[in-house]
């Protein structure tokens, strides 16, 4: 970990799961190697495209099927599932770059952003929150992004990306409420981790902007984590801890 302390978890007990979606990715890959790293929890399931099981948004029953065998795999360890990690996202690929003006939006761009950006996580929800205890402190968050905020909008552009996770802000919240009613100490999160030197963000990254690896961000993100209480959830923070405007 280059010298990245791995963050001690304080508020999660001991000896259960924890999962990581999107876990192929760069941050997936940094979040999942911290948690193995902790030696907090029992086990430590990782999905993706290219993990068995996979889990692909563009095939809608995988994610039954992993969070189906992630019950399973709490099942037969007799623990609980007290961490969910959603590290998916999609910005830009050979094909698209995001937007920079109106006369840019596409149709099939916007919508491989809120497939992959707010319908796909909003699967997982459906899915593996069910999976969270019903006592004891359990979180599920998912990684959303700053430029998602309508309240912080003052550049303009992007507008698939920023549409799709102004929509997972919006998923987030409203599950949150749900979850409290039956899983009171269930926490239901979006997490914005920063510019992060991936193929996702890096390319986009300014001069003068806190550049950070992986390691770095999953690091904070993990120790936000920790610090959250019930009663933040269906918020929307950021890597430092601060609350960030809807």
């Amino acid at each position: 970990m280059s010298g990245i302390e791995t963050p001690h978890f304080k508020s999660i007990p001991t000896g259960q799961i924890a999962i990581v979606i999107g876990a192929t990715g760069g941050i997936g890959a940094a979040f999942a190697t911290h948690l193995h790293s902790s030696g907090h929890f029992a086990k430590v399931l990782t999905y993706g495209r290219k993990t068995r099981p996979s889990l692909d948004f563009d095939i809608p029953e995988s994610i039954d099927a992993c969070a189906r065998d992630a019950r399973m795999q709490a099942d037969a360890h007799g623990c609980d599932i007290a961490l969910i990690i959603d590290a998916t996202g999609y910005l830009h690929d050979e094909s698209f770059q995001p937007e920079k003006s109106l006369r840019q939006i596409d149709a099939t761009y916007m919508t491989k952003q809120f497939r992959i950006n707010a319908i796909g996580p909003a699967l997982l929800m459906k899915h593996f929150c069910p999976l969270l205890p019903r006592k004891g402190k359990a979180v599920f968050a998912t990684l959303s992004a700053k430029v998602g905020s309508i309240g912080d909008n003052r550049m303009g552009g992007w507008y698939g990306y920023r549409a799709a996770k102004a929509a997972l802000n919006q998923l987030v919240k409203t599950a949150s409420i749900e979850l409290a009613r039956n899983k009171p100490d269930a926490i239901c999160v979006s997490l914005h981790p920063g510019t992060v030197d991936t193929g996702l963000s890096g390319p986009f990254a300014k001069s003068g902007l806190d550049v950070q690896n992986p390691e770095q961000a999953t690091a904070r993100m993990l120790a936000v984590i920790d610090g959250l209480t019930p009663r933040q959830s269906g918020g929307f923070f950021a890597y430092d801890g601060q609350e960030l405007p809807w």
